[in-house]
């Protein structure tokens, strides 16, 4: 039974994996200052034309996500996120235990709105109330949408406006910029962000995220964050031989581009059959509404998540395809799904 349930099911990159067997015997200090860790730091530097970067290497999206927020913020500060927002629903409130709240907004698109972060600023008017101070969002977002330049855009200008940070989540940001729709760059986020994280763990890394940080304000001591949120791998070389590898040539987006081609495959049959879909993706996750029956006859065909009950008679699932999706078990899923909606 094929998998489409995540985008991290397989180990990695050949490429990671060959590099990760060249370099084992190497002997290197630890905790991200090994000289694999310093060149990953200057390629990411050199895409994003930020060489005033500070760029930290962590295990995880939500463990970058705790870290960052929790640096970035004082104690009676919160985050605003879309509902959808990963922070919000997927992370086991790990950004309320570390005493910040998370305020949300309503999206079915899974992208926040300069309305959603100025109502939501106005709710919260004085010291009787958390203050809201940074603004979450995912590009691409938890339902496969993506960010436009303009959009981006203006939500640096109202955080200007309002003296809120602006932080992106990139836990599947290859997708989001090698996806046909995408009219941003690393150089564009790097210029409208305060800080944002480069996905590998979903983008054929066995592991990793590397958070960058632009706004000097937010720089100080950050490292201290990540050793007291317990996540300074003592084998740091471990992350930065991956990013070594994702950021000397085009991995990186040859990889994201991949699992986009694939899901769009799949949209395509979904488009012939007449499928509504959660919200229009243009990324390697697609959400089809279906009627319950052809679910649950999907279900003893291939693995992938149930998302969402629609209604009595429909439910929407997730399905995701990753870098190493094998276009035939693509081919595969479209020919029995045409089959089961004849």
């Amino acid at each position: 039974m094929y998998s489409f349930r995540n985008d991290y099911s397989e180990g990695c990159l050949p490429e990671i994996m060959e590099a990760m067997v060249k370099t084992n015997l190497e002997q290197t200090v630890g905790y991200g200052m090994d000289y694999h860790c310093e060149n990953a730091v200057a390629l990411i530097r050199k895409a994003i034309g930020r060489p005033d970067a500070d760029v930290h290497f962590l295990v995880g999206g939500t463990q970058a996500n705790r870290t960052a927020i929790t640096a970035f913020l004082r104690p009676h500060h919160a985050a605003i996120a879309a509902d959808t927002g990963h922070i919000a629903v997927h992370e086991t409130g790990a950004i309320e235990a570390s005493g910040h709240k998370v305020l949300t907004a309503i999206s079915p698109n899974g992208k926040l709105t300069t309305a959603d972060v100025e109502r939501i600023v106005e709710l919260h008017p004085d010291e009787h109330m958390v203050k809201p101070k940074l603004v979450y969002i995912s590009d691409s977002t938890e339902v496969g949408t993506i960010y436009t330049k303009k959009e981006l855009e203006a939500l640096r200008a109202v955080c200007d406006k309002l003296g809120l940070w602006l932080y992106l989540d990139g836990a599947r940001l290859g997708s989001a910029l090698t996806c046909k729709e995408n009219d941003l760059t690393l150089e564009d986020l790097a210029k409208l962000t305060d800080a944002f994280y480069i996905g590998a763990t979903k983008n054929g890394g066995i592991m990793g995220e590397a958070m960058v940080i632009l706004n000097p304000q937010l720089k100080e001591d950050f490292r201290y964050h990540i050793k007291q949120n317990g996540g300074l791998l003592a084998k740091g070389r471990m992350l930065g031989i991956q990013f070594e590898e994702l950021f000397t040539g085009d991995l990186f987006f040859k990889a994201a581009a991949h699992a986009n081609a694939m899901a769009q495959k799949l949209q395509g049959c979904f488009d012939r059959c007449g499928i509504p879909m959660v919200a229009p993706s243009p990324t390697n996750q697609l959400f089809p509404i279906l009627p319950n029956p052809l679910v649950e006859k999907l279900e003893k065909l291939y693995d992938f998540q149930v998302w969402a009950k629609e209604d009595d008679t429909h439910t929407s699932i997730r399905l995701v395809t990753s870098w190493a999706t094998p276009e035939e078990q693509v081919d595969a899923f479209i020919k029995d799904f045409e089959a089961l909606v004849k």
